[in-house]
C-alpha cells in the first residue's frame, strides 16, 4: 500500500523542539517492514499544502497524529485529504485515543488508532489489504456505512520493545530541523531522538499519559544498536532521549552509561527532553551520566510545597529529594531544567509563593512555569470538572504555557494564577544574579534572537 502519514503541526507560544517527530519514525519504519511504500509530511517543517501532497503522493492510507492543542488541526488535514482523494483516514495520538468518538463525529475521520500505535497500524493495514472485517483490529475505533460508532477491545501494549524496528528518520526533511531544545542551545547538525523505555508506574493527576501504568524497557544490546546508529550512521549531534520515566531501573541505567563510556559513544552530547525522577536519582547515577555524554537534565518539580506534592498531584517525591537531586547535578557539571506548576487545585497564593520562591531555591538553568492545564482523560480535568469551572472549552486553548488559566475553582480565581505565573517568570529570572548568569553563558549570544525573544515574552507578560 501507498501510506501518508501527517502531522499537523504544532503553535505553541514558545521556543519548542523541533526534531522528527518519533511517534510517525515508528509507525513509517513498520509500514515500511510491512511492504508498504511511505511519505510523511510534517507541517511542523513544511508548508504544505496538504491537498497537493495527496494529489501528487497518491495514498491508499492516511494517518494523522493528534494530541489535544493539534486535534483542530488535525481535523482540518483531514478535510484537506478528503477534498482531493477518498481515502481511509486514521487518527491516533493522546487526544483522539481519549476522545475517539468526537473525532468519529468528524465527517473526514473515518477511524481512530488508540493508545499504543504501531501494532495496531499494522494489524489495520493487513485487513484493509485483505478486505477482511475491522472489527478483528483490537484497538481500533471506527464508524461503519451508517456513521455508527464500533469500538473494538483494547490492545495490549507491545511487551518486547526490541521487536519494533529503529525510527524511519529518512522519511523526514532533516535539513529542515533545528535542536532538540532551540531556545537554550545552538548546535549545528543532526537532532534525532531516542525512547529507550516506554510507560510510567506514577499516575500524576495532571499527566495525559495514554498507555497503561506499566513500565517496559529495551535491552541493552538493541539500544546501543540503535544508538550506534544514530551516532555513526545518521550523523546525530545531539540526542534527546524522550522517555518518560528513564531511570526507574537505576542499575540499567547505570548498564546504558558505562556501554555509552566504553563505546566511545558519549562524544555526541544527549538530552533527557522529559526530565528525570528526581526521587530515584543520586550523584553517582548523574555523574555517570554525564561522563556517558548526558549535558542537560530536567527534573518535574511541579511544586514548592509538600501539601500539593503529596494530597494533589500525587508525585511521590518531598522537596528534600528534589534539592538533593539538583545539588548533585550542579556537583558532577550537568545543566538543569526545572518544570513548575502554576494553579493546581486546592492552591493559593501561599501555596504558589512557596513554588515560586522553591524555585529560586533551586535555581535551574531554566525554569518552566505553566499554568495547570486539565487535559482530556486526566485526573485534573476529572477533578475540574466535578468541583470547578471550566474557562475554556476549544482545544486551540489549552496550550499551556500560554497565559490563559483554563479553570477557575473555589477559593482558586483565574486573575489570581495569571497573575502568579507572570509573577513566577518575572521573580525568577529578573534577579541581577540570573542576568549576568545569562549573559556569561557563551550559547546566549550564539543563540541570541532566541534569547531576546524570550526576554521579551517575560518582560511583556
Amino acid at each position: 500500500m501507498r501510506v501518508l502519514l501527517i502531522n499537523p503541526g504544532s503553535r505553541l507560544p514558545i521556543e519548542t523542539r523541533t526534531s522528527p517527530h518519533l511517534g510517525l519514525a515508528y509507525l513509517g519504519a513498520v509500514s515500511e517492514r510491512r511492504g508498504d511504500e511511505v511519505r510523511i509530511c510534517d507541517l511542523d517543517v513544511e508548508e504544505g499544502p496538504i491537498s497537493q501532497v495527496v494529489a501528487e503522493y497518491g495514498p491508499d492510507l492516511v494517518g494523522i497524529t493528534a494530541n489535544t492543542i493539534q486535534i483542530r488541526s488535525a481535523w482540518g488535514a483531514a478535510g484537506e485529504v478528503k477534498a482531493v482523494r477518498e481515502v481511509p483516514v486514521v487518527l491516533g495520538g493522546p487526544h483522539p485515543t481519549v476522545l475517539p468518538e468526537e473525532s468519529l463525529a468528524e465527517p473526514d475521520v473515518d477511524m481512530v488508532v488508540r493508545g499504543e500505535g504501531e501494532a495496531t497500524w499494522v494489524d489495520l493495514c493487513d485487513h484493509l489489504e485483505r478486505e477482511e472485517p475491522l472489527e478483528g483490529v483490537p484497538g481500533l475505533s471506527f464508524t461503519d456505512d451508517g456513521r455508527r460508532v464500533i469500538h473494538n477491545p483494547d490492545r495490549s501494549p507491545i511487551t518486547d520493545l526490541d521487536t519494533l524496528p529503529y525510527p524511519a528518520y529518512h522519511l523526514f526533511r532533516t535539513d529542515r530541523y533545528t535542536n532538540l531544545q532551540p531556545a537554550i542551545d545552538h548546535r549545528e547538525g543532526a537532532a534525532l531522538s531516542i525512547l529507550t523505555s516506554r510507560g510510567c508506574p506514577y499516575r500524576c493527576i495532571y499527566c495525559s499519559q495514554i498507555g497503561p501504568r506499566k513500565w517496559r524497557m529495551r535491552s541493552p544490546e538493541n539500544l546501543m544498536g540503535e544508538w550506534r546508529w544514530l551516532v555513526r550512521d545518521q550523523g546525530a549531534t545531539e540526542i534527546g532521549v524522550l522517555d518518560d520515566s528513564f531511570n526507574i531501573d537505576r542499575r540499567r541505567a547505570l548498564d546504558l552509561c558505562d556501554r555509552l563510556i566504553g563505546e566511545g559513544l558519549n562524544r555526541v552530547p544527549w538530552i533527557m527532553i522529559n526530565g528525570i525522577r528526581a526521587n530515584l536519582v543520586d550523584e553517582e547515577l548523574l555523574g555517570r551520566m554525564r561522563e556517558a555524554g548526558c549535558i542537560r537534565t530536567a527534573f518535574g518539580v511541579e511544586s514548592g510545597n509538600q501539601e500539593i506534592l503529596d494530597r494533589v498531584i500525587d508525585k511521590h517525591q518531598t522537596l528534600d529529594q528534589v534539592r538533593e537531586a539538583f545539588r548533585a547535578a550542579k556537583a558532577v557539571g550537568m545543566e538543569t531544567i526545572g518544570f513548575f506548576i502554576i494553579g493546581l487545585p486546592g492552591e493559593t497564593e501561599k501555596t504558589m509563593d512557596d513554588t515560586i520562591r522553591f524555585a529560586i531555591e533551586l535555581d535551574p538553568l531554566v525554569a518552566n512555569f505553566s499554568m495547570a492545564t486539565p487535559f482530556p482523560g486526566t485526573g485534573l480535568e476529572r477533578l475540574v470538572r466535578e468541583k470547578g469551572r471550566m474557562l475554556v472549552e476549544d482545544w486551540d486553548d489549552f496550550a499551556f504555557f500560554e497565559n490563559k488559566p483554563s479553570f477557575e475553582m473555589k477559593g482558586l480565581s483565574a486573575e489570581l494564577v495569571e497573575r502568579k505565573w507572570q509573577e513566577a517568570y518575572r521573580r525568577f529570572y529578573l534577579r541581577p544574579s540570573r542576568i549576568f548568569r545569562i549573559i556569561r553563558r557563551k550559547r546566549t549570544w550564539l543563540n541570541l534572537p532566541q534569547t531576546v525573544r524570550m526576554a521579551w515574552r517575560t518582560l511583556a507578560s
